[in-house]
């Protein structure tokens, strides 16, 4: 890519076009955002690949950090807040392409071929207004590159780190199940090139078992630490000021503030229930899973989305009556239950936002895992927190809002503290405002509390895999890690005791849970940080009120702004307030 500066170093909207250029350039990433220009390729997985264009982010990096914003008059503010963006987007580019590991980049050690040729066929499948030919088309395209694609991704991977290895494997197993499906929706639709898909489903599951097969053989590697400095310098780049340790004594104070918030409801909650005075929290989470589970209706696991359904439409009812919240008129959540292929990764549910650049209705996917081991995860208690997290007002409304922005940025810039911030103060909010009955409140946010202890185990668990301290397992809980001698050289089974005695959830859940953990650096650690940030921020509002508005005022006030200023990091949007003179 060539950087072009002929209309002078001060101007924006050129340097905004070359961005989207490079961003868009990317099949996977197009197609992710809703872009339809790479619709029927796959990228290239290729190391040459990465090297080209990491060279091309450090070209329009530079480009970037010598305009001068301040030519920009009145727009001085917005524009130097999206450089600056468009800046960190490219910083983190660089630097996970730069990552290494033993002595090679991060990519040798973590197969993606599995999600390569995947994550865009099940987009075309399930999330694609056009009509079935023009999918499967893309699809039958996209299956014919696959091959290859795989071939290329095995001569990248060199010696994998063994759990990721195994997640690879675990997702890639279930692929032939999603193409059965997509080759029976070919023949149901009559597509004319339904012998041309059976084949190229052929070859590429002949493919997939020769990768996978390939992936089992490797010698694997079990350390994937990256090192207190990197994180440091990725905390940075998130514009997360907090440094590691500053982390690890927020979450002990959350958890310590958390657990005494616990021993109060669960007095309460056992009188309520005739329970024996001595009754532990995780046997009391126990109890209301079981009393409040789900039902099951004629046998099928799917009758559990029923519940989620209607509370989409009861949490809606709920703030329209309120107007706690601005919900635009073109938008939907669908609800799925997760496919087999994506259940190692998303341990009770996952929420596909709307592609920020789809024009039109702005959707969102839900995925459910309902699987006869991980039932206890689906409770009429925790339900109404599920959706008001995934739904509205949580995620998919907050990205449905932001991808009507016009800032390409601020559609498409990934800040996970600011979007699990948002999600995870909404889960006392609701609560705090009323939308559960008093005469089971209690309940409800005794399992969100419960819940919300997983947002520390993370900051302990994401800080322990990425600089392998064993110190940052200490967030406040007794875990039975009195020497050196009580910790298993398998981190795993160590994180795992943390994350099973914070929030008391299945054992299935706690593996599916540990594997992105360990594959999405500085990811698990957003969700207290960004609920601390979002809170701080909301209270010094609150304290400052230079609009002198009423509780309910500041509220709608404040949730608009925060929704219609689109992606960012906290910090970034604090600044949004103070230019807006709510500070």
């Amino acid at each position: 890519m060539i950087i072009n500066n002929t209309a002078g170093r001060n101007d924006f909207h050129s340097l905004e076009q070359q961005f989207k250029h490079f961003v868009l350039s990317d099949p996977d990433t197009s197609i992710g955002l809703g872009d339809a220009d790479y619709l029927d390729q796959l990228g290239n997985p290729s190391l040459q690949a990465l090297k080209t264009n990491t060279a091309k982010a450090k070209e329009l990096l530079l480009a970037i950090e010598s305009c001068d914003a301040k030519a920009f008059d009145d727009e001085i503010f917005n524009r130097q807040l999206d450089l600056d963006l468009m800046a960190r987007y490219l910083k983190q580019e660089i630097f996970f392409a730069e990552l290494e590991q033993d002595g090679q980049p991060q990519r040798c050690r973590k197969p993606g071929g599995v999600d390569g040729i995947s994550e865009g066929i099940f987009q075309l499948f399930v999330n694609d207004e056009r009509t079935a030919e023009a999918r499967l088309d893309n699809i039958l395209s996209r299956l014919q590159q696959a091959p290859n694609y795989l071939k290329i991704e095995a001569s990248v991977i060199t010696q994998p780190i063994k759990r990721w290895r195994d997640i690879e494997v675990e997702q890639g197993e279930g692929l032939p199940d999603l193409f059965a499906t997509i080759y029976n929706w070919a023949k149901d639709t009559d597509y004319p090139n339904a012998d041309d898909l059976q084949q190229a489903i052929s070859a590429c599951n002949t493919a997939l078992e020769v990768y996978l097969n390939d992936l089992k053989t490797r010698d694997c590697l079990t350390d994937f630490t990256i090192g207190e400095d990197k994180v440091i310098e990725l905390l940075a780049l998130r514009n997360i000021k907090q440094s590691p340790g500053e982390l690890i004594q927020m979450a002990r104070g959350f958890m310590a503030d958390t657990q005494g918030l616990l021993t109060s409801l669960n007095k309460r909650l056992c009188k309520k229930y005739e329970l024996a005075a001595d009754t532990s929290d995780e046997q009391l989470h126990e109890f209301l899973n079981e009393k409040f589970a789900a039902k099951i209706k004629e046998g099928k696991l799917d009758s559990v989305l029923d519940y989620y359904s209607d509370q989409i439409q009861s949490i809606n009812n709920f703030i329209e009556q309120r107007h706690l919240f601005a919900i635009p008129a073109q938008q939907e959540i669908r609800l799925l239950q997760t496919p087999s292929f994506l259940e190692p990764v998303i341990p009770a549910g996952a929420m596909w936002p709307p592609l920020a650049l789809r024009p039109g209705k702005k959707t969102s996917l839900v995925y459910l895992t309902l699987k006869q081991d991980q039932l206890a995860e689906h409770t009429e208690l925790g339900i109404p927190v599920m959706m008001i997290h995934e739904g509205i007002p949580g995620h998919h409304l907050q990205f449905a809002t932001a991808a009507q922005h016009p800032s390409f940025i601020r559609r498409i810039f990934s800040a996970n503290e600011h979007a699990e911030g948002w999600t995870t103060m909404l889960e006392d909010y609701m609560l705090d405002v009323g939308y559960i009955s008093d005469d089971l409140v209690d309940e409800v946010r005794f399992i969100a509390k419960r819940e919300m202890s997983r947002l520390v185990a993370r900051v302990g668990i994401d800080l322990y895999f990425m600089t392998g301290e064993r110190d940052y397992l200490n967030v406040g809980l007794d875990l039975g890690f009195n020497s050196a001698d009580d910790y298993s050289e398998d981190v795993f089974e160590n994180a795992a005791k943390l994350l099973k005695k914070a929030t008391g959830f299945t054992d299935g859940r706690v593996q599916a849970e540990l594997n992105w953990y360990s594959t999405e650096q500085s990811y698990p650690l957003s969700y207290l940080t960004g609920n601390r940030l979002v809170w701080k921020l909301k209270q010094d509002i609150q304290a400052a009120n230079k609009k002198d508005l009423d509780a309910l005022e500041l509220d709608q006030a404040f949730h608009k702004v925060y929704l219609e200023s689109g992606c960012m990091p906290v910090e970034s949007l604090r600044l949004v307030f103070e230019h807006e003179g709510f500070l």
